[in-house]
């Protein structure tokens, strides 16, 4: 399986990537929304974005409703992997199509766990 790991923290991007590559993901990674769209419109497209919200150039939520609004990306799992935690935000995300949410900071077994319940999780891989 493959992800696009989205934050304008590289320190971030690489702890995402690292705990997705050690769940059996190759990864590639965008600094802001507009970069992940990028990559998504050169024709490499994942089963899973991991997607921070607060970004410069395009931020989390936009890159969330701009994917949704293709048809083409319609299979991407969406998760927000970002420090927003009100409720509302969190409403609004998965309003926008996301179909995960963590709150940063999280633990390996917070990922495995959301991977869990969206089907995601790589085979051979405790639970």
């Amino acid at each position: 399986m493959r992800a696009l790991v989205i934050d304008d923290s590289r320190t971030m991007r690489k702890i995402v990537s690292r705990t997705l590559t050690d769940l059996g993901f190759s990864t590639v990674e965008a600094e802001d929304g507009q970069a992940a769209l990028d990559v998504l419109e050169s024709g490499d497209v994942p089963d899973l974005a991991c997607i921070d919200w607060n970004m410069p150039v395009m931020d989390g939520l936009t890159f969330v409703t701009n994917v949704r609004a293709n048809p083409a990306w319609r299979g991407v799992t969406l998760m927000m992997v970002t420090t927003e935690s009100e409720h509302n935000q969190i409403v609004r995300a998965l309003a926008a199509g996301a179909h995960e949410y963590l709150i940063k900071p999280f633990t390996t077994d917070a990922i495995r766990d959301k991977l869990d319940l969206l089907g995601l999780v790589a085979v051979g891989e405790p639970a």
